[in-house]
């Protein structure tokens, strides 16, 4: 069978659209990178300007000044604790809650669905949120990083539609063969959900990792303090010190604001990123079979 050539109308087509996927990419990296060169040039040396491709002058200064204090590689293992603890037991619980209400004969099925939702749009407030964690002994405690993050009412839904999506008779089978429901939910349910169950960790991960509000309003003692909040006390420190000690800080070790802030978005950028590639097979699949029913 002979293949149909292709014309120049299609070939025109295909070029357009290698172009525009290559100017995307670029337009979507290249602020990354230029960021990582200033980052890695001489603070004094890049404002100058005209750093595109490579860096002119190599410095590890602005990275050495952030990594060196003690403050900061504790806060490095207080934001890997909260994210390795807090994200299998957020995924845990929202995949249960998700399976429990994905159950078509749960009595208030619809009720309880409503009420979750009901709590997408409309809160306490901070204020009320703060007491509730205040009467449960979690302010100052590590627990305050974990109980409060344990459910995301976006994350269950897009499990239970997933759920809602597999065959019921896949269950009834399960049941006659005399599997109960924890049975069903740990060797059907999880692993047939892979896509979606590593999509909503990618998120609670990325959740836990960037979080620093929680750490700056719920928790007073310096050693849970997390990365990103000790890195936001270090660009307000170099923000709003004296001129004088500053420039001449900045003399002395090679560093300014600019250059701790760019150390400082790669520093807490780079692991997380790490991750995405994987999971990256199972995010697409999960997150379009959970969001669509």
């Amino acid at each position: 069978m002979k293949t149909k050539k292709r014309n120049l109308s299609d070939l025109s087509l295909d070029l357009l659209k290698v172009l525009f996927l290559a100017f995307a990419v670029i337009i979507c990296l290249y602020p990354f990178w230029n960021i990582f060169i200033v980052s890695i040039n001489d603070a004094n040396d890049a404002m100058r300007g005209g750093l595109y491709l490579l860096p002119r002058k190599l410095s590890l200064s602005s990275y050495a000044d952030i990594l060196g204090r003690s403050t900061f590689q504790h806060s490095i293992l207080v934001t890997v604790a909260r994210t390795l603890i807090g994200t299998p037991l957020a995924v845990l619980v929202t995949s249960a809650l998700a399976y429990v209400l994905s159950y078509r004969d749960l009595v208030g099925r619809k009720p309880l669905n409503v009420l979750f939702i009901f709590t997408m749009y409309f809160g306490g407030g901070m204020v009320p949120y703060y007491m509730v964690l205040k009467n449960l002994g979690l302010l100052d405690n590590f627990l305050v990083f974990i109980l409060p993050n344990l459910l995301s009412v976006y994350n269950m839904i897009l499990v239970r539609n997933y759920i809602e999506s597999m065959p019921e008779a896949l269950f009834d089978a399960a049941r006659i063969d005399g599997a109960n429901d924890l049975t069903i939910f740990f060797r059907l349910v999880l692993p047939l959900s892979k896509p979606i169950i590593m999509t909503i960790a990618l998120f609670v991960a990325i959740s836990q990792w960037n979080s620093w509000f929680d750490a700056y309003l719920y928790t007073n003692s310096q050693s849970l303090k997390t990365m990103q909040s000790i890195l936001v006390e270090i660009l307000n420190q170099y923000q709003t010190s004296d001129a004088g000690a500053a420039a001449a800080n900045r003399m002395s070790q090679s560093i300014t604001p600019d250059s701790i802030r760019m150390a400082a978005t790669m520093v807490t950028t780079i692991p997380i990123i790490m991750v995405y590639p994987f999971i990256q097979k199972y995010f697409v699949k999960g997150i379009m079979l959970g969001s669509v029913k």
